[in-house]
């Protein structure tokens, strides 16, 4: 069983361009990543905070996802106190 397939020249060239424009986009998003990390972690040390926890806020605010995280915890902690590990 062959998976081989020959493209023709404009279906060469739409490929060409959609992988070049691709990985222009990534490239450019991980340099943005790049950025954003370091600007959380600058001022999560400025405001004595944990990155993690200021980029799980930037995160769930990104999703408006607020209420279903606060549920989410609130079960979360109905079964630790259940099981009796909250301390």
């Amino acid at each position: 069983m062959s998976n081989s397939r020959m493209f023709s020249a404009e279906e060469r060239a739409k490929l060409t361009q959609v992988v070049n424009e691709a990985l222009s986009v990534m490239m450019e998003v991980e340099t943005l990543n790049g950025g954003l990390s370091d600007t959380i972690k600058a001022v999560a040390e400025e405001m004595d905070l944990k990155p993690a926890l200021l980029r799980k806020a930037i995160k769930i605010a990104h999703k408006a996802t607020f209420t279903q995280t606060q549920e989410d915890n609130e079960l979360v902690e109905q079964i630790l106190v259940t099981v009796g590990k909250t301390l």
